[in-house]
């Protein structure tokens, strides 16, 4: 019992948000499985298939500044159990689809904006966690990773052996079951809601209200008078570009390659794995260096990653990108958000991780259909792909540029502390 008490709170949060990000993120990574028995099975092409998560991506950039604003001012547990429940009924929904528009309705609407989460998510890691925020941020999207790993071969070997329907019964019933009652048991908006709060706790707590900086915000819309908002939404707004793509079309282009759907949807667990280490090392090293060293590199790793997949061919392009696109496939979440919450404050930090969450969800809804429609036309997704590579190098100079130093919390309060 006396090990058990030591453990600090906010770990606990973590383990719960941990397994939402591998419902959420395994849910909207999972959707490239269905793209071609869809088509097949309701006589359509891969472009009407692509709308549908192009509408999802684009109606959850949509939602996460309008979640983040209630976030702000309701705080992020209720909201978050309200998105699992939505999720986890959803998924279960989709079993029911017959054509696009009923696909678009339960996927692109009901799921996609629930969950546009990155607001709560980042509010309630901000306020438990100070000097490991990096860390725990990584922790939290490991989990996508994780639920990619786990969830993607399972879905594709219910699928092949069974049916797509049960695939998305079983995601919705893990919702209901684990993620749900966590979430209402083990949520807290910040330190002050335990009676009986530790010395670790205390001194969190203590440590958010020292935090401060220049360009700390009371409104959302100042923070856009300054630089690092639009350089971060920029590297988000490709980060949307190059996820979305790969997590919807992924399998066709494999297909595509004469590569089985079973084979391809291995590579992405590979992939997923190789993820789940990067990303927690991501945000283990963003605490000891800058983050914007970390990010920048992040974004040119997926560069070559994507130049794999036009450079090489077959199942050589398929293992090159799993193991180099691994190292950096979720690893701008935790980045980014600390970025943000260390740049702008935390007063209204839902808002402004859901309105730069928006711009990566714009990327990703028009990266999806316009993928979509490049392979319709040109039989291969080589168009979108340099598309991919030339917008991942604006992203590794826009993030490498922000003046971290000069405007993060984290610098700021050493320069202040030096000149006392």
């Amino acid at each position: 019992m006396k090990k058990i008490s030591k453990i600090y709170y906010g770990w606990l949060i973590v383990v719960a948000l941990f397994l939402s990000m591998a419902l959420g993120i395994g849910t909207r990574q999972g959707f490239g499985i269905f793209v071609d028995l869809w088509g097949s099975e309701w006589e359509t092409n891969v472009s009407s298939i692509s709308l549908a998560a192009s509408i999802g991506w684009l109606v959850n950039g949509l939602a996460a500044p309008i979640v983040g604003q209630l976030s702000d001012k309701y705080g992020p547990k209720i909201i978050l159990i309200f998105s699992a429940i939505i999720i986890s009924l959803s998924s279960i929904l989709v079993a029911t689809s017959f054509n696009v528009i009923t696909l678009s309705i339960y996927y692109g609407f009901l799921i996609s904006f629930a969950t546009a989460t990155g607001g709560p998510v980042g509010i309630l890691l901000s306020k438990w966690f100070a000097k490991k925020r990096g860390v725990a941020m990584g922790a939290v999207m490991a989990g996508g990773s994780i639920g990619s790993l786990f969830f993607i071969p399972l879905l594709t070997f219910i699928t092949l052996n069974y049916s797509w329907q049960l695939a998305w019964i079983i995601m919705g019933l893990f919702g209901l079951i684990v993620v749900v009652p966590l979430f209402i048991i083990v949520l807290k908006n910040d330190p002050s809601e335990l009676k009986n709060s530790s010395s670790q706790i205390l001194e969190t707590l203590e440590s958010n209200q020292d935090e401060n900086g220049p360009l700390w915000v009371d409104e959302w819309s100042k923070a856009y008078n300054s630089k690092p908002m639009w350089q971060l939404s920029m590297g988000y707004f490709v980060c949307g570009i190059t996820t979305a793509s790969i997590s919807v079309h992924f399998i066709n282009w494999a297909i595509s390659e004469n590569i089985s759907p079973s084979e391809a949807a291995f590579s992405f667990g590979v992939l997923s794995a190789v993820n789940g280490v990067s990303v927690f090392c991501s945000g283990y090293f963003s605490d000891m260096f800058q983050r914007r060293y970390i990010l920048a590199m992040v974004y040119f790793v997926r560069g070559l990653a994507f130049l794999c997949l036009l450079l090489l061919s077959g199942q050589i392009a398929l293992w090159a990108f799993a193991i180099v696109g691994g190292m950096s496939w979720l690893a701008t979440v935790p980045l980014t958000t600390a970025l943000t919450s260390e740049i702008y404050g935390h007063k209204k930090l839902g808002s402004l991780v859901g309105l730069i969450n928006m711009s990566h969800q714009i990327g990703g809804a028009a990266s999806v259909i316009l993928f979509g429609m490049a392979f319709d036309y040109f039989g291969n997704y080589d168009l979108g792909l340099w598309v991919g590579v030339i917008s991942l190098v604006i992203a590794t100079i826009a993030s490498f540029t922000i003046s971290e130093k000069k405007f993060s919390s984290r610098f700021y309060d050493k320069r202040i502390e030096q000149t006392t």
